[in-house]
């Protein structure tokens, strides 16, 4: 599908939810990345922009990159209502087209998923060489639907991490997984709605 269809779609996810004012993290995030000295980071597939509002007030400086214009607006009024805006800078990219410029300390990928043709295995690999000696790139998948979720397919399948890994086919003398796993969580949706979900959680260093 085209680029515009890509774009229009999301900005349509968007557009239909009420502007966050106060995005949360992502659980994974937090629980990865609380203990590392700040740096330069960049997150995919920003969304809301509650993972780069989170590490900006922890002293990263965060490239925030979505296809959704709507979505990219937002998250950039927000930061600087928030006193952030020079913490954050907020960039339209589809990334099956463009990847923001810069080295990277870490590189955050959650739920980067799309019911739109992506070569994930190629961005992420482009991720991997845009980060800086000893910076980690964090993806987190989807190990299973929610009952709101766009993806209602039943045939869906969710690759394990060490698949996700394997697929990029980093150089092991360059980089090295320092976690893969597939913990559970309480997930809390539209209206206040839960359900038991799992995560898919890879986490990669570059060593050299």
């Amino acid at each position: 599908m085209s680029t515009t269809d890509a774009a229009t779609f999301w900005d349509g996810v968007y557009t239909a939810r009420p502007a966050a004012t106060d995005p949360r993290p992502n659980d994974r995030l937090a629980e990865t990345v609380a203990d590392l000295p700040p740096g330069a980071a960049l997150d995919l597939g920003c969304g809301a922009g509650g993972d780069a509002l989170w590490l900006a007030r922890r002293g990263w400086h965060v490239t925030a990159a979505d296809i959704s214009a709507v979505a990219v607006g937002r998250l950039a009024r927000l930061a600087r209502s928030r006193g952030l805006g020079d913490r954050v800078v907020a960039e339209r990219h589809d990334l099956r087209e463009s990847f923001p410029r810069g080295g990277f300390d870490l590189i955050c990928a959650h739920y980067l998923h799309t019911p739109f043709d992506l070569d994930r295995a190629s961005l992420l690999r482009t991720a991997a060489h845009a980060l800086r000696v000893d910076g980690r790139l964090l993806v987190v998948d989807h190990g299973s639907a929610t009952p709101w979720s766009w993806n209602q397919d039943p045939d869906a399948r969710f690759p394990a991490p060490l698949e996700v890994a394997a697929e990029l086919d980093l150089d092991p003398a360059a980089w090295t997984v320092e976690r893969s796993g597939a913990p559970r969580r309480i997930a809390t949706g539209p209206g206040g709605r839960t359900a038991e979900v799992t995560d898919h959680v890879l986490l990669i260093r570059r060593t050299a």
